[in-house]
Protein backbone atom coordinates (compact mmCIF):
# COMPACT_ATOMS: atom_id res chain seq x y z
CA UNK A 1 0.00 0.00 0.00
CA UNK A 2 1.03 3.55 -0.85
CA UNK A 3 0.66 6.44 1.26
CA UNK A 4 1.08 9.99 -0.17
CA UNK A 5 1.09 13.20 1.60
CA UNK A 6 1.90 15.56 -0.61
CA UNK A 7 -0.15 16.17 -4.05
CA UNK A 8 2.56 16.37 -6.52
CA UNK A 9 3.83 12.77 -5.39
CA UNK A 10 0.52 11.77 -5.74
CA UNK A 11 -0.02 12.74 -9.34
CA UNK A 12 3.29 11.53 -10.41
CA UNK A 13 2.62 7.84 -9.23
CA UNK A 14 -0.97 8.03 -10.78
CA UNK A 15 0.31 9.18 -14.13
CA UNK A 16 2.27 6.49 -14.29
CA UNK A 17 -0.59 4.06 -13.36
CA UNK A 18 -2.21 5.72 -15.95
CA UNK A 19 0.14 4.57 -19.03
CA UNK A 20 -1.53 1.07 -18.23
CA UNK A 21 -4.95 2.40 -18.61
CA UNK A 22 -5.47 1.31 -15.08
CA UNK A 23 -9.25 2.15 -13.69
CA UNK A 24 -8.87 4.04 -10.54
CA UNK A 25 -11.74 4.18 -8.02
CA UNK A 26 -11.58 6.65 -5.64
CA UNK A 27 -12.95 6.83 -1.98
CA UNK A 28 -12.91 10.63 -0.12
CA UNK A 29 -13.28 10.12 3.78
CA UNK A 30 -12.12 11.70 6.88
CA UNK A 31 -11.11 9.38 8.50
CA UNK A 32 -11.92 7.28 11.42
CA UNK A 33 -13.13 4.47 9.42
CA UNK A 34 -15.35 1.93 9.94
CA UNK A 35 -17.14 -0.85 8.43
CA UNK A 36 -19.51 1.64 6.10
CA UNK A 37 -16.10 3.18 4.87
CA UNK A 38 -14.85 0.40 4.06
CA UNK A 39 -17.50 -1.50 2.09
CA UNK A 40 -16.74 1.64 -0.56
CA UNK A 41 -13.16 0.19 -0.68
CA UNK A 42 -14.48 -3.15 -1.32
CA UNK A 43 -17.14 -2.08 -3.95
CA UNK A 44 -14.25 0.25 -5.40
CA UNK A 45 -11.43 -3.08 -5.24
CA UNK A 46 -14.33 -5.09 -7.59
CA UNK A 47 -14.60 -3.20 -9.84
CA UNK A 48 -11.17 -1.24 -10.72
CA UNK A 49 -7.63 -2.35 -11.41
CA UNK A 50 -6.51 0.60 -8.23
CA UNK A 51 -8.50 1.93 -5.52
CA UNK A 52 -7.48 5.22 -3.73
CA UNK A 53 -8.27 6.55 -0.30
CA UNK A 54 -8.30 10.44 0.98
CA UNK A 55 -8.13 10.81 4.71
CA UNK A 56 -8.79 14.31 5.46
CA UNK A 57 -10.49 16.63 8.21
CA UNK A 58 -11.97 19.00 5.72
CA UNK A 59 -12.42 22.47 8.05
CA UNK A 60 -14.83 23.90 5.27
CA UNK A 61 -17.65 21.67 6.00
CA UNK A 62 -17.98 22.45 10.06
CA UNK A 63 -20.01 25.27 11.29
CA UNK A 64 -18.65 25.15 14.40
CA UNK A 65 -15.26 25.58 15.42
CA UNK A 66 -15.23 22.72 18.60
CA UNK A 67 -17.40 20.29 15.80
CA UNK A 68 -13.76 20.41 13.83
CA UNK A 69 -12.41 19.55 17.21
CA UNK A 70 -14.08 16.89 18.63
CA UNK A 71 -14.14 15.19 15.13
CA UNK A 72 -12.46 11.96 15.72
CA UNK A 73 -9.33 11.34 14.53
CA UNK A 74 -7.10 7.99 14.01
CA UNK A 75 -4.78 7.62 11.36
CA UNK A 76 -2.90 4.91 12.74
CA UNK A 77 -5.63 2.10 12.84
CA UNK A 78 -7.24 3.69 9.55
CA UNK A 79 -4.04 2.86 7.91
CA UNK A 80 -4.04 -0.69 9.15
CA UNK A 81 -8.05 -1.18 7.88
CA UNK A 82 -6.78 0.10 4.93
CA UNK A 83 -4.13 -2.30 4.23
CA UNK A 84 -5.81 -5.19 5.38
CA UNK A 85 -8.79 -4.17 2.36
CA UNK A 86 -6.26 -4.80 -0.14
CA UNK A 87 -6.46 -0.70 -0.79
CA UNK A 88 -3.64 0.26 -3.35
CA UNK A 89 -3.43 3.80 -2.36
CA UNK A 90 -4.17 5.87 0.81
CA UNK A 91 -3.28 10.20 0.35
CA UNK A 92 -2.95 11.68 3.61
CA UNK A 93 -3.08 15.64 2.88
CA UNK A 94 -2.50 18.58 5.00
CA UNK A 95 -4.53 21.80 4.62
CA UNK A 96 -2.02 23.43 3.25
CA UNK A 97 -1.81 20.81 0.39
CA UNK A 98 -5.67 21.11 -0.52
CA UNK A 99 -6.20 25.05 -0.13
CA UNK A 100 -2.39 26.32 -0.98
CA UNK A 101 -4.42 29.67 -1.73
CA UNK A 102 -6.46 29.51 1.81
CA UNK A 103 -9.71 27.90 2.48
CA UNK A 104 -11.65 30.58 1.48
CA UNK A 105 -14.67 29.19 -1.57
CA UNK A 106 -13.46 30.43 -4.55
CA UNK A 107 -15.66 27.85 -6.84
CA UNK A 108 -19.32 28.72 -7.43
CA UNK A 109 -21.67 26.03 -7.26
CA UNK A 110 -24.93 25.64 -9.09
CA UNK A 111 -26.83 22.42 -6.61
CA UNK A 112 -29.77 23.18 -8.47
CA UNK A 113 -31.90 24.14 -4.94
CA UNK A 114 -30.88 20.37 -3.13
CA UNK A 115 -28.70 22.24 -1.16
CA UNK A 116 -31.11 24.89 0.55
CA UNK A 117 -33.46 21.97 2.86
CA UNK A 118 -32.79 19.55 5.76
CA UNK A 119 -28.87 19.77 5.81
CA UNK A 120 -28.63 23.02 4.27
CA UNK A 121 -31.29 24.85 6.03
CA UNK A 122 -29.36 23.66 9.21
CA UNK A 123 -25.82 24.06 8.80
CA UNK A 124 -25.71 27.13 6.62
CA UNK A 125 -22.03 26.92 3.96
CA UNK A 126 -21.61 23.18 4.98
CA UNK A 127 -22.69 21.99 1.29
CA UNK A 128 -20.49 24.81 -0.29
CA UNK A 129 -17.91 23.15 2.03
CA UNK A 130 -18.07 19.85 1.44
CA UNK A 131 -18.18 20.62 -2.16
CA UNK A 132 -14.97 22.58 -2.72
CA UNK A 133 -12.84 19.71 -1.32
CA UNK A 134 -14.70 16.95 -3.11
CA UNK A 135 -14.30 19.20 -6.39
CA UNK A 136 -10.36 19.55 -5.32
CA UNK A 137 -9.55 16.02 -5.20
CA UNK A 138 -11.88 15.13 -8.30
CA UNK A 139 -9.29 17.65 -9.70
CA UNK A 140 -5.96 16.31 -7.90
CA UNK A 141 -7.24 12.58 -8.37
CA UNK A 142 -8.98 12.46 -11.74
CA UNK A 143 -11.01 9.16 -11.20
CA UNK A 144 -12.65 6.88 -13.03
CA UNK A 145 -15.16 6.32 -10.72
CA UNK A 146 -15.96 7.97 -7.23
CA UNK A 147 -17.62 5.91 -4.56
CA UNK A 148 -20.24 7.74 -1.58
CA UNK A 149 -22.35 6.35 0.90
CA UNK A 150 -26.01 6.07 1.02
CA UNK A 151 -26.28 7.37 4.63
CA UNK A 152 -25.30 10.91 3.40
CA UNK A 153 -28.36 11.02 1.19
CA UNK A 154 -28.34 14.71 0.59
CA UNK A 155 -24.39 15.03 0.29
CA UNK A 156 -24.32 11.94 -2.31
CA UNK A 157 -26.75 13.97 -4.43
CA UNK A 158 -25.76 17.25 -4.52
CA UNK A 159 -22.18 15.73 -5.55
CA UNK A 160 -23.87 13.95 -8.19
CA UNK A 161 -25.04 17.65 -9.52
CA UNK A 162 -21.90 18.52 -9.19
CA UNK A 163 -20.22 15.97 -11.64
CA UNK A 164 -22.99 16.75 -14.05
CA UNK A 165 -22.60 20.58 -13.78
CA UNK A 166 -19.18 20.65 -14.47
CA UNK A 167 -19.50 17.28 -17.07
CA UNK A 168 -16.62 15.69 -15.31
CA UNK A 169 -16.11 12.12 -16.52
CA UNK A 170 -16.62 10.76 -13.48
CA UNK A 171 -19.07 7.75 -12.33
CA UNK A 172 -20.58 8.02 -9.27
CA UNK A 173 -21.94 5.24 -7.21
CA UNK A 174 -23.41 5.49 -4.12
CA UNK A 175 -23.29 2.22 -1.86
CA UNK A 176 -25.59 1.28 0.35
CA UNK A 177 -25.82 2.10 3.90
CA UNK A 178 -24.09 -0.43 6.69
CA UNK A 179 -25.72 -0.68 10.14
CA UNK A 180 -24.81 -1.97 13.76
CA UNK A 181 -26.39 -5.64 14.95
CA UNK A 182 -29.18 -2.98 16.12
CA UNK A 183 -29.75 -1.08 13.37
CA UNK A 184 -27.80 2.19 13.94
CA UNK A 185 -26.36 3.41 10.51
CA UNK A 186 -22.67 3.30 11.12
CA UNK A 187 -20.77 6.46 11.46
CA UNK A 188 -17.88 8.18 12.92
CA UNK A 189 -19.71 10.09 15.39
CA UNK A 190 -21.34 7.02 16.58
CA UNK A 191 -18.00 6.70 19.07
CA UNK A 192 -18.76 10.05 20.69
CA UNK A 193 -22.17 8.67 22.22
CA UNK A 194 -22.36 7.72 26.15
CA UNK A 195 -23.18 4.57 26.28
CA UNK A 196 -27.00 5.28 28.19
CA UNK A 197 -27.71 6.77 24.48
CA UNK A 198 -26.05 4.50 22.31
CA UNK A 199 -27.98 2.29 24.00
CA UNK A 200 -31.30 3.30 23.03
CA UNK A 201 -29.80 4.91 19.48
CA UNK A 202 -31.82 2.17 17.19
CA UNK A 203 -34.81 4.38 18.03
CA UNK A 204 -33.70 6.35 14.76
CA UNK A 205 -33.65 2.66 12.76
CA UNK A 206 -36.56 1.47 13.91
CA UNK A 207 -38.67 4.86 13.11
CA UNK A 208 -37.07 4.43 9.65
CA UNK A 209 -38.65 1.19 9.88
CA UNK A 210 -41.92 2.16 10.60
CA UNK A 211 -42.10 4.74 8.27
CA UNK A 212 -41.26 2.24 5.55
CA UNK A 213 -44.22 0.20 6.51
CA UNK A 214 -46.72 2.86 6.72
CA UNK A 215 -46.01 3.92 3.30
CA UNK A 216 -46.79 1.11 2.30
CA UNK A 217 -50.05 1.10 3.94
CA UNK A 218 -50.32 4.19 1.53
CA UNK A 219 -50.44 6.24 4.73
CA UNK A 220 -50.55 9.97 4.36
CA UNK A 221 -46.57 11.15 4.19
CA UNK A 222 -46.98 14.11 6.44
CA UNK A 223 -49.06 12.22 9.03
CA UNK A 224 -46.32 10.18 8.91
CA UNK A 225 -43.52 12.08 9.33
CA UNK A 226 -45.59 14.18 12.27
CA UNK A 227 -45.74 10.45 14.10
CA UNK A 228 -41.74 10.19 13.36
CA UNK A 229 -40.92 13.49 15.08
CA UNK A 230 -43.38 12.36 18.18
CA UNK A 231 -41.75 9.28 18.01
CA UNK A 232 -38.09 10.32 17.79
CA UNK A 233 -38.71 12.43 20.93
CA UNK A 234 -37.41 11.01 23.29
CA UNK A 235 -35.20 11.38 26.86
CA UNK A 236 -31.18 12.59 25.73
CA UNK A 237 -32.99 13.03 21.74
CA UNK A 238 -34.31 15.49 20.03
CA UNK A 239 -35.17 15.60 16.14
CA UNK A 240 -34.19 18.34 13.78
CA UNK A 241 -36.43 16.93 10.68
CA UNK A 242 -38.05 14.04 9.76
CA UNK A 243 -38.75 14.59 6.11
CA UNK A 244 -40.42 12.17 3.16
CA UNK A 245 -38.91 13.72 0.11
CA UNK A 246 -38.82 12.37 -3.62
CA UNK A 247 -35.61 10.97 -3.73
CA UNK A 248 -34.23 12.39 -6.78
CA UNK A 249 -34.36 16.22 -5.76
CA UNK A 250 -35.26 16.13 -2.23
CA UNK A 251 -38.25 18.00 -2.37
CA UNK A 252 -41.23 17.09 -0.42
CA UNK A 253 -44.57 14.92 -1.13
CA UNK A 254 -48.11 14.89 -0.79
CA UNK A 255 -48.84 11.18 -2.21
CA UNK A 256 -46.76 8.26 -2.41
CA UNK A 257 -47.58 8.16 -6.14
CA UNK A 258 -45.86 11.14 -6.67
CA UNK A 259 -42.23 10.00 -7.16
CA UNK A 260 -41.01 6.54 -8.07
CA UNK A 261 -38.07 6.96 -5.52
CA UNK A 262 -39.07 7.74 -2.13
CA UNK A 263 -36.70 8.70 1.06
CA UNK A 264 -37.23 9.41 4.81
CA UNK A 265 -34.42 11.30 5.98
CA UNK A 266 -33.61 12.42 9.48
CA UNK A 267 -31.30 14.08 12.18
CA UNK A 268 -31.71 13.46 15.21
CA UNK A 269 -29.61 15.47 18.27
CA UNK A 270 -28.53 12.04 20.53
CA UNK A 271 -27.47 14.08 23.53
CA UNK A 272 -24.52 16.26 22.02
CA UNK A 273 -24.08 14.15 19.46
CA UNK A 274 -25.74 14.91 15.62
CA UNK A 275 -27.03 11.72 14.06
CA UNK A 276 -28.37 11.71 10.31
CA UNK A 277 -29.72 8.56 8.92
CA UNK A 278 -32.33 7.91 5.67
CA UNK A 279 -34.34 4.99 4.49
CA UNK A 280 -35.29 4.60 0.98
CA UNK A 281 -39.16 4.01 1.48
CA UNK A 282 -39.97 3.03 -2.46
CA UNK A 283 -37.98 2.13 -5.34
CA UNK A 284 -34.32 1.91 -5.97
CA UNK A 285 -31.29 4.50 -6.25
Amino acid sequence: MYVFRSVSDLQSYLATERVNKRTLGFIPTMGALHDGHLSLIDHSLAENQLTLCSIFVNPTQFNEASDLEKYPRTPGKDLEKLALTGCEIVFLPTADEIYPDGDKLTTSFDFNGLDIMMEGARRPGHFAGMAQVVKRFLDIVKPDYLYMGQKDYQQQLIVRQMINSFELPIKMRTVKTIRESDGLAMSSRNTLLPKNIREKANIIFETLSEAKRRIAKKENPATIEQWALNNLTQLNFKPEYFNIVNGQNLQSIKSAKEAALLVACTAVQAGDVRLIDNMILKGKL
